[in-house]
């Protein structure tokens, strides 16, 4: 073990205790053999920190997602394996890590340990929790998220990229996402999905894979329980590690989700980096009602970003399209129809340029060496 540094106290971990606990899915990426010892005393947790905690009393999250995705039922006096992360929810709670290892709360059914400092009203009180003690390893070093994340991958047009943002949370961006997925998929091509910003949870990733994706990502596969309070060039290093491990997996193309609204201030710094745009050729805005999407595509066209339709939940009512159709000249699709290959490929046109593009400056690298022409080809149809 160890020696004691001051102010911290440092007790061996049980390996049959750690093996009873509920690990939540944000930790699905940590090896849990490397864990030695259990870290109190005076220590400031940092967002990513592996803690054990126990469950004083049920609130909202009532359920933990689990790495294999089951909800498990909680009980008071459970032991959970969760992550310190903060949290942007306007439809939930902002939460924030505090400076101790003070009782918290549970601020995500992913798994996401901080102080909830902000609820909507309809959300419940969230679930109390009691940190026993961060992980350490063999070494005594806090186990971080970080230490499981892929390895750093920079994107230089790595891939064709769609980018699926909204106004708010439930918006329709998964469903628009899952969609965009089947239909690309349906088209006889290897796409690709990642989640780039967000809290951490399975759903999203699972529908993808659900949708037809042959390789889905997110950013706790970089390293991250959650993106708020991210700066810029982190989020923009999360893009261009998960594209770049899409294409090196085979992805023809990549769907990419953006979390939350276009108010957000992670995704407003996203989208307004230069960085980011050269990176991507088409932008789907998912909207809940008409306002908010012209709204969208106003402050969009003014970032001379490529966005290319509407869709989300504004497309479930006839009036509200019309209400758009009023006042822009993109595109109003319904989500449902993104599936269909014949009705996704009205945006592929910038897409299957840029592929062109890319693919004679492959070739003129490595003669005879075109794959992004052949994926042209293919979307074309």
């Amino acid at each position: 073990m160890k020696p004691a540094m001051t102010g911290k106290c440092f007790r061996g971990l049980d390996r049959t205790r750690l093996a009873r606990t509920k690990k939540a899915y944000t930790t699905r990426r940590v090896a849990f053999d490397d864990a030695r010892h259990l870290i109190s005393g005076a220590v400031a947790p940092r967002p990513g920190d592996l803690v054990l905690a126990r469950v004083d009393r049920i609130g909202h999250h009532a359920k933990l997602e689990l790495r294999s995705g089951r909800r498990a039922q909680m009980y008071p006096g459970d032991e959970i394996v969760v992550s310190f992360g903060n949290r942007y929810a306007p439809d939930q709670f902002e939460a924030l890590v505090g400076p101790d290892l003070a009782p918290c709360h549970l601020a995500a059914a992913g798994g996401i340990a901080a102080s909830v400092t902000a609820r909507h009203d309809k959300a419940r009180k969230p679930t109390r929790i009691t940190p026993l003690g961060l992980l350490g390893n063999g070494g005594g070093e806090v186990m971080n998220l970080a230490d499981y994340a892929l390895e750093p991958r920079a994107t230089v047009h790595a891939l064709p990229t769609v980018v699926v943002v909204g106004t708010a949370m439930n918006a329709g961006k998964t469903a628009v996402a899952a969609s965009l997925v089947k239909g690309i998929e349906s088209a006889g091509v290897a796409v690709g999905a990642a989640k780039i910003t967000g809290t951490g949870a399975g759903g999203d990733p699972w529908r993808m894979i659900d949708a037809g994706a042959t390789e889905v990502l997110d950013f706790t596969d970089a390293g991250y329980a959650s993106t708020y309070g991210l700066g810029p060039r982190q989020v923009l290093a999360i893009f261009g590690t998960l594209i770049g491990h899409l294409a090196e997996r085979g992805a023809q193309i990549a769907v990419v989700e953006i979390a939350d609204g276009l108010f957000q201030k992670e995704t407003q710094a996203l989208l307004g980096a230069t960085a980011f745009s050269r990176q991507i050729d088409a932008i789907i805005h998912a909207a809940q009602d008409a306002v908010g999407a012209v709204a969208g595509i106003q402050w969009m066209t003014a970032q001379q970003l490529p966005i290319a339709a509407i869709s989300g939940v504004v497309t479930r009512s006839p009036l509200a399209i019309r209400e758009v159709e009023g006042w822009s000249t993109l595109p109003v699709i319904e989500t449902r129809a993104l599936s269909d290959p014949a009705v996704g490929r009205r945006l592929w046109g910038p897409i299957v340029e840029r592929a062109r593009d890319l693919g004679d400056a492959e070739a003129a690298v490595e003669p005879g060496a075109r794959p992004r022409e052949k994926l042209a080809e293919l979307l074309a149809g």
